[in-house]
């Protein structure tokens, strides 16, 4: 049975005059949107074509459907975090732990504040998740870890602290989809965030003298 094609999601254009690129973000904000009021199984681009004012044509100049677009929302999405992971990991003037510890709070507070676009960006991943674009960034990612890993754990073996960096990743993952599921006060996001980088900070000290 032949492979199915995977949907194209990258943007048909990419806009270069102010014009354009205002009509790309306001189809943005559109979707935006409605990918928070209606969901990912509700999510066309009729609808986000109607909420940004511009005709279906116009939208498919820069966008050949509705994967592309909700992989551009979740590709910004990803680039933000990967960069907020960067500047966080690579402050060389602080302790692993300090940095650690800032990275956990920081992930946990932007997973919170944009709950409702995150859930349905992860119902809707199925659409772009095994594309090329998503690899490379995810790509990138893993670098940052690898490279804050082998700071805090120089004298660990390497598949130890591939595996513990791999654990905290995953974990802040687990936990902050979690913490989305259902509306948190913001000391509630703190505690989870505190008890999470203590959690971790005791993990890679008992890593560090094995």
């Amino acid at each position: 049975m032949p492979k199915r094609a995977s949907p194209r999601i990258s943007s048909r254009k990419q806009p270069r005059q102010a014009r354009s690129e205002g009509l790309v973000a306001a189809i943005l904000e559109a979707a935006i949107r409605v990918l928070a009021e209606e969901g990912a199984q509700r999510f066309t681009t009729a609808r986000v074509a109607e909420r940004a004012g511009v005709s279906v044509g116009s939208l498919y100049q820069y966008f050949p459907n509705k994967a592309s677009i909700l992989y551009r929302l979740q590709r910004d999405e990803w680039r933000q975090t990967t960069e907020q992971w960067r500047i966080i990991l690579t402050d060389q003037a602080r302790p692993p732990t300090d940095r650690l510890r800032q990275l956990v709070h920081s992930f946990l507070r932007s997973e919170v504040e944009e709950a409702e676009v995150r859930l349905a960006l992860d119902d809707a991943a199925p659409l772009y998740r095994d594309a090329v674009e998503a690899r490379e960034i995810h790509a990138e990612g893993d670098r940052i870890i690898e490279a804050f890993m082998a700071e805090a754990l120089p004298e660990v073996q390497d598949t130890k602290r591939q595996r513990a960096g791999d654990l905290i990743v995953m974990t802040m993952t687990a936990v902050g989809k979690e913490l989305t599921e259902t509306p948190r006060e913001s000391s509630e996001i703190d505690a989870y965030a505190d008890a999470m980088s203590d959690m971790f900070i005791a993990y890679l000290e008992k890593v560090q003298s094995v």
